[in-house]
């Protein structure tokens, strides 16, 4: 079986727990009683923003470039990245030894260009379109010889992505639901597929920003949708889902939610001031999502992962 048409497992979920061992976070789980009565559910929040890189991405990034064989791995990693895969793969091709290339569109926050060049990653920046992205990392591939791994549309990324729900419902076993942000469908396949492995009766659900719905409208439709014309401030979800990702989502996510612009705003707010968490605006997606209070939701237990705290702290949305 070709690794396009291979399926995401459990166990390769565990081999990937093994794999990242020392090399990642294990992450805390937060409660807040205030957000729980906001939001008429108890919430647990699983705060990838204390990961090592400020994000969940350095999960599925030590994955993959430590799954490499050693002649795969010595020409260096390559990927294109707005922020968060970018500063994981320079962190993990750091730990390893290796170089790694990075692609990053031209207004990619100052914050997140600064992480990748303090793991040394070597920045090449373009258009910000995923023609321009991909074009100008086909181009480095085909200089360096580097290996290619992709954010999102390759399994042991996806299968790394898939360890934090797995650490979740060890703490928390008795979740009946599992909720997280969904931009290119890699966390929210890993999460499927462990949350399933350790708990088949969990429900599991993705959050996306209204003004960047391609996953609830493939998901709704049955059929791959186009990401269009993204517009949200949640920059770590402006990206499309691939058919791999897409394939787990359909198999393992109840529902996608959507939440309007100002309720991302209002839900990171909410998430600074009352559980002390800096989660960028990608993160309080989902959080947003359960505070709108849909019935499926409302006064169950609730597992809400925050994916991550980087963010340009000059820009913050409620500035004046």
């Amino acid at each position: 079986m070709s690794d396009t048409a291979a399926p995401l497992t459990w166990q390769l979920i565990e081999d990937a727990r093994a794999r990242i061992a020392g090399r990642v976070r294990s992450t805390p789980v937060l409660t807040s009683a205030t957000l729980d009565e906001l939001s008429a559910a108890r919430l647990y929040f699983k705060c990838e923003m204390f990961q090592k890189c400020g994000a969940f991405k350095a999960r599925g990034a030590a994955n993959a470039v430590f799954a490499l064989s050693e002649d795969q791995a010595r020409r260096g990693v390559a990927t294109h990245s707005s922020g968060n895969h970018a500063a994981a793969l320079a962190r993990a091709a750091r730990l390893r030894g290796i170089p790694a290339y990075i692609v990053m569109p031209d207004n990619t926050a100052q914050a997140k260009r600064d992480a990748v060049e303090r793991y040394g990653g070597r920045v090449t920046y373009c258009e910000a379109t995923l023609a321009s992205r991909e074009a100008a990392a086909a181009q480095l591939v085909a200089a360096t010889g580097a290996a290619f791994i992709h954010p999102y549309d390759n399994l042991m990324v996806m299968a790394g992505q898939g360890t934090a729900a797995a650490e979740f419902l060890e703490e928390v076993p008795d979740l009946e639901v599992l909720i997280c942000p969904v931009g290119g469908g890699g966390l929210l396949s890993g999460t499927a597929v462990a949350a399933h492995a350790l708990k088949p009766g969990v429900q599991v659900f993705g959050a996306e920003p209204a003004g960047a719905d391609d996953a609830a409208r493939s998901l709704h439709s049955g059929q791959l949708q186009g990401a269009g014309h993204p517009r949200t401030i949640a920059d770590g979800l402006r990206g499309a889902l691939a058919p791999r990702t897409f394939s787990e989502i359909r198999r393992g996510v109840t529902d996608i939610l959507t939440v309007p612009e100002a309720a991302i705003i209002s839900g990171m707010r909410e998430l600074w001031e009352v559980l002390k968490v800096v989660a960028e605006p990608s993160a309080a997606v989902p959080y947003a999502a359960v505070r709108a209070a849909p019935a499926q939701l409302r006064g169950r237990r609730v597992g809400v992962i925050l994916s991550g705290g980087n963010l340009d702290l000059d820009r913050l949305p409620w500035a004046p």
